[in-house]
């Protein structure tokens, strides 16, 4: 199988009688692989659609654009096979962290995970974004959703199926081989779940953790609809005026104020929801220093790792209710974490050497 279509080629092949080893030897002048049933750069186109598309409307395009004529089983088995070398590229190439390196700005660590249907049930897949990003324009706490930031000067994107507690140790590997420094220009941005941050402080000592603006949003607004009704016209600009006082006057004087406001109340489910959200801000005082964030040009959202979800994980390994072995899953999303990581063509001319 070439990118042209099928040739054929006679080759020799060789085997001992004794130790039962065999030898194809144009096979491996050549850099065919596994079976030796598809060149390099066929390897690469499949591996493409394969990722691209379900595997078989990668078979029915890859006919119509190429006229190449391929299985579905063949696509998923080649991309199966690239995914599992794509891990192991990441694990081992020094190209990663040279494009790391090389790139400027203050480091940015993200982590979210999405639900993926295996053979095992459904599988939190936890995606991770190691990136770099310049500074970008002083802003007011009024300011806030209204600017723009630089766009990543780097992304390195990986997946991983592994338990909660064990994905410290995946970050920490990662770190480690990117060169990542542990010091206050490095930004750990999340949800409020206990265990990313108990994990973080296995890796990162003096980072500065934030807790994603759009998740403390939701909460508030949680609160508003309790407070106020679930129609109440009254909910959204209280949650609104809430959200933004958080900004301005911080958390420890915010916290105070909505302890105060708690003290008003008689009514037991507003208690409640004041309680809820107190019990969601205070473990995380320390992350919600938005106001200083914005005066010196610094995310405050995990937007980043929402859009990198979708573009890596839903858009494929969610497509048309699709069922994954787990090693299955992790090898997908590893070919998609080296297209948003801009390292495919880095990852097949490190195969083809």
């Amino acid at each position: 199988m070439t990118v042209v279509g099928e040739i054929e080629v006679n080759r020799r092949y060789y085997g001992c009688r004794k130790c039962h080893e065999n030898s194809r030897p144009f096979d491996d002048w050549s850099g065919l692989v596994g079976d030796g049933m598809a060149t390099p750069a066929a390897r690469r186109m499949l591996a493409l659609a394969g990722m691209s598309w379900s595997f078989d409307t990668a078979a029915k395009r890859l006919q119509e654009l190429c006229l190449l004529k391929v299985s579905n089983d063949t696509i998923r088995r080649v991309s199966e096979e690239e995914g599992k070398a794509a891990q192991r590229w990441m694990a081992k190439s020094a190209r990663p962290a040279e494009v790391f390196g090389e790139a400027p700005g203050d480091q940015e660590f993200y982590t979210d995970g999405v639900t993926v249907n295996t053979t095992e049930g459904w599988r939190d897949l936890r995606l991770n974004v190691m990136g770099k990003r310049e500074a970008g324009m002083a802003a007011t706490p009024q300011q806030w959703e209204d600017r723009v930031l630089p766009e990543p000067s780097v992304r390195i994107a990986w997946a991983s199926l592994a338990a909660c507690e064990q994905q410290g140790q995946t970050w920490k590997r990662m770190s480690r081989r990117l060169g990542v420094i542990d010091n206050e220009t490095l930004s750990v941005l999340a949800d409020g779940a206990k265990w990313i941050w108990d994990q973080a402080r296995q890796c990162w000592k003096l980072a500065q953790w934030v807790l994603d603006v759009f998740h403390v949003s939701q909460h508030i607004h949680d609160c508003g609809k309790a407070l106020f009704g679930e129609k109440s016209p009254q909910a959204r600009p209280w949650s609104k005026d809430q959200l933004q006082s958080l900004i301005e006057l911080g958390p420890v004087q915010y916290v105070k104020g909505l302890k105060s406001l708690k003290a008003l109340h008689t009514a037991p489910d507003k208690i409640k929801a004041i309680d809820s959200l107190l019990g969601y801000l205070e473990p995380n005082l320390d992350s919600l220093w938005y106001r200083q964030r914005l005066a010196e040009g610094r995310p405050i959202g995990s937007g980043l790792i929402e859009g990198a979800n979708k573009t890596i994980v839903s858009n494929r390994l969610k497509l048309n209710s699709a069922r994954w072995t787990p090693g299955h899953a992790e090898a997908m999303a590893s070919l998609r974490c080296l297209d948003y990581s801009t390292l495919w063509s880095d990852f097949w001319a490190a195969q083809a050497a």
